[in-house]
């Protein structure tokens, strides 16, 4: 699976390690790509987006 990160004006193709879905349980891509989403971002009600914390924009998951 395969995060879409926006940065800077470019969009970004991140891979999922992982380490970072020890413990989780998920039947499908969407459940996955939640999972993820709630581990990773900020949500900015603000602007109706959610941001990683290190500033760049969390747009979705691409999964093979």
């Amino acid at each position: 699976m395969d995060l879409i990160i926006l940065n800077e004006g470019l969009y970004y193709l991140i891979k999922v390690t992982p380490e970072l879905l020890i413990g989780e349980v998920w039947k499908d891509c969407f459940d996955l790509c939640h999972i993820i989403r709630k581990k990773l971002t900020i949500y900015n009600g603000e602007i109706n987006m959610y941001i990683l914390k290190d500033g760049t924009f969390f747009f979705g998951c691409i999964c093979k």
